[in-house]
């Protein structure tokens, strides 16, 4: 009987046995015995750099380690924040976030750092995917006029931040000293039809969000972790309006997302998708079906999905007043046949009527069975409401909007001479860059699901309220406007 028991045991500690090896070996990847740091390196190639929202194309995953000469020049330059809004940037290679760097495991990269000559600062780089001291930045100090060298191997695979460390630290971040180095695993990345170069980074300027002019840095606001800004590539609408990431239907898109801080933690979301897959914190970790994922102040992650119906689908921060408030906002624009099935847009519109009400269809071109307003005193009135419940909320109570986000309705000459702009803007949306008052203003309205007879109250309120010239609107205006997809002329 104990030679028996013995027998078992020891069978069950060889299956134990067998189970961790495999277990260790699939943790490996399948690459065995395989040391980057042992990998001989073949020939050497200047390395391609882009500016974001780009990223160099991917490495053949049967090529060998090479010997990668990366050129960066750092530059000081004021740009823009937003509009009427500028500020110095101090920056790699021109832009914030900086140059995209690609390189594989095992490559040897020779790093040379070039400062401008007319640059104020001395400048470095920490890269945090390199193993050494300060990341490189030990052996990067660089003065204005000068270009230093140093190398390192490539031994994780992963996707890193690098930042400049010159003290003070966090004002060199702060001013827009980072991006993003990606080690590609040997072998490669799975392939995606699209990828872009996203990054986050908070910014603390004298003046609040949107005051025009130049705005230096403010060293207590940044202490107090408060920031004016928090926006993806540097400036507001940087990947937004016309400057929008693209993608068709049926597409698989990779998002390369680094966070530059200095300060804030990102909740990084895209209204209207769910990632297939993140790579956590830009590491081996592959979580799936994620909705908001987390990238902490000097972190990385590789988001992937499959875009399945078109429409404008928005990157966000999930602390949502950063997204609508101060910034961070970006859009990815997808074309392509619509699938109803996985998507069907708005089917119809009710009347809800609370405690034991019924409900009403609310056809919005083919007539109504809502209360109808009887008078333009009446319109006004019912125009009210619509204002209150559902456009206040954006454009101020006040309706002077927000600055350098949302437009002033109050004393509006948007629309003041072609009542049809407003009501283009609600029943079909509105994106790209307009003026209004002479200010330029450039995000996104959704169109409204609102009924013609909606739409005709709540812009005779705006119209005859708010300072405006006064004026009334028909359902019968609304229809028209609401047929041919564009705002038209006249409508006073």
């Amino acid at each position: 009987m104990g030679f028996m028991m013995s027998l078992i045991k020891n069978k069950l500690t060889m299956v134990l046995l067998i189970i961790v090896a495999f277990s260790f070996a699939a943790c490996d990847g399948g690459k065995g015995d395989y040391n980057p740091a042992d990998e001989k390196v073949v020939g050497e190639t200047i390395a391609e750099l882009t500016l974001p929202p780009h990223v160099p194309a991917p490495i053949d995953p049967h090529r060998a380690a090479t010997k990668q000469i990366v050129n960066m020049e750092v530059l000081e330059h004021e740009g823009e924040m937003m509009d009427g809004v500028t500020y110095t940037y101090w920056t790699f290679g021109g832009s914030v976030p900086g140059q995209f760097i690609r390189i594989r495991e095992g490559d040897e990269v020779e790093f040379h750092l070039k400062n401008h000559p007319d640059n104020k600062f001395a400048h470095n780089i920490d890269l945090h995917a390199v193993t050494g001291p300060g990341g490189g930045a030990a052996s990067s100090f660089t003065a204005p006029g000068h270009e230093t060298v140093f190398s390192f191997k490539a031994l994780n695979p992963g996707l890193y931040v690098y930042h400049c460390a010159t003290a003070p630290v966090g004002m060199h971040i702060a001013n827009g000293m980072y991006g993003l180095i990606l080690v590609e695993p040997k072998g490669g990345l799975p392939k995606v039809d699209k990828e872009y170069y996203v990054m986050q980074g908070d910014f603390y300027t004298a003046g609040r969000y949107g005051e025009a002019g130049h705005q230096p840095f403010d060293m207590d606001k940044a202490l107090e972790e408060n920031p004016d800004y928090v926006v993806f590539n540097g400036s507001v609408g940087a990947i937004a309006g016309d400057k929008a990431l693209t993608a068709k239907v049926g597409e698989t898109v990779r998002l390369y997302v680094g966070n530059g801080g200095p300060n804030l933690v990102s909740s990084f979301h895209v209204i209207g998708e769910i990632f297939d897959e993140v790579s956590v914190e830009g590491g081996d970790m592959i979580n799936k079906n994620v909705q908001t994922t987390l990238i902490p102040a000097g972190g990385a992650a590789m988001v992937t999905f499959k875009v399945e119906v078109p429409g404008s689908l928005h990157l966000v921060d999930h602390s949502i007043f950063r997204a609508f408030n101060k910034g961070a906002l970006g859009s990815l624009v997808v074309t392509g046949d619509e699938d109803q099935v996985i998507y069907s847009g708005q089917l119809e519109d009710k009347v809800y009527m609370a405690e034991g009400g019924r409900s009403l269809t609310l056809p919005s071109a083919k007539g109504s069975n809502e209360k109808l307003a009887g008078s333009k005193a009446e319109r006004i009135k019912m125009g009210e409401n619509v204002y209150k419940n559902l456009c206040q909320a954006c454009h101020q109570p006040d309706a002077k909007g927000m600055k350098g986000v949302f437009p002033p309705l109050a004393k509006s000459d948007y629309f003041a001479d072609d009542h049809n702009k407003a009501i283009s803007a609600i029943v079909h949306g509105l994106s790209g860059k307009i003026t209004v008052n002479g200010e330029i203003y450039n995000s996104a309205m959704p169109a409204q699901a609102l009924s013609d007879e909606e739409v005709a109250n709540v812009v005779t309120y705006l119209l005859n309220n708010f300072g405006n010239k006064g004026g009334e609107v028909s359902p019968d205006q609304v229809k028209k406007v609401r047929a041919s997809g564009s705002a038209g002329n006249g409508g006073h």
